[in-house]
């Protein structure tokens, strides 16, 4: 029958995304406060995943947890998808290192299409809302699929030294960065960023409206109900240290880990996870 439902996505031109053998699974929980904090019970009826061990490096591989790792949080209300992430990073750009630009790209950290978002520590979140892909596209950069960027310190909202959300890829579509960058000041998505006690890693909640970030048919965004709804997710953490940690590698990125998909083709929609949105509340809920 999986052989049937194969060929017929393959006449179709259509194959459901997320193919990557990666899920996470997400209930409906509690309205947390998107305000950079993680609270006592605040992500208690979240779901959970543990991060980079495990997921696919683009850069250096990641061999010790105290240099990068990560615990996240995910869970929706009637209105938002909630992400949590508590990120143990031992060296922070640009507040343990000098903010040093890379040689391919002396206008990294203007906040424009010329600037790179991701260029620093960040981290990047990836929905592919409709679950579906034709061959080895990118995010459309609307709200069936896109990819966004919340950086530690630059955003939009509060310039550069002020972690938050960025306009993430395709950067080159103007109609994707007028997009997201409304999103953003609509308070469609939200982020905040803030740094651990002692300053080895950093806290970031994050919130996506499902109107209009989810939109899963033409016209038709998520809602809760009473059946699961799939759809493909990438997260990528990144992890900027010393100019020389990166020697080697693009922009001298010391980690880029994704959680999903293969090395150089992590952003293509087939290459994703699945993030299933599951009716109901979290059974492992205490």
């Amino acid at each position: 029958m999986k052989f049937r439902v194969m060929i017929w996505l393959a006449l179709s031109g259509v194959t459901l995304a997320g193919e990557w053998p990666r899920e996470l699974q997400a209930y409906r929980g509690t309205t947390p406060k998107v305000d950079g904090v993680i609270e006592k019970g605040e992500w208690d009826d979240a779901a959970k995943l543990e991060g980079v061990e495990g997921w696919t490096p683009q850069f250096s591989p990641t061999t010790d947890q105290k240099d990068l790792s990560l615990t996240g949080w995910v869970k929706f209300d009637a209105k938002r998808l909630y992400f949590a992430f508590r990120v143990t990073d031992d060296v922070l750009y640009g507040i343990d290192t000098p903010r040093w630009l890379p040689e391919k790209n002396a206008k990294a950290h203007e906040l424009t299409r010329e600037g790179w978002p991701w260029f620093g520590d960040e981290m990047e979140l990836l929905i592919n809302a409709t679950h579906t892909w034709k061959g080895d596209e990118n995010a459309a950069g609307d709200g069936t699929s896109w990819q966004m960027v919340c950086n530690l310190t630059k955003s939009r909202v509060g310039g550069v030294g002020k972690g938050g959300l960025l306009e993430g890829e395709p950067r080159s579509d103007a109609k994707a960065w007028e997009t997201y960058q409304r999103w953003i000041k609509t308070g469609a998505m939200e982020a905040v960023t803030k740094f651990l006690p002692g300053g080895k890693g950093y806290i970031i909640e994050w919130a996506v409206s499902f109107d209009p970030c989810l939109e899963i048919l033409p016209g038709k965004f998520f809602t809760p109900g009473e059946k699961e709804v799939k759809m493909g997710m990438n997260i990528a953490v990144g992890d900027l240290d010393e100019k020389e940690k990166g020697a080697g590698n693009f922009g001298n990125f010391h980690h880029e880990d994704w959680f999903a998909g293969e090395k150089n083709k992590r952003t293509n929609l087939r290459q994703w996870g699945t993030l299933s949105l599951m009716p109901g509340k979290n059974p492992k809920t205490p």
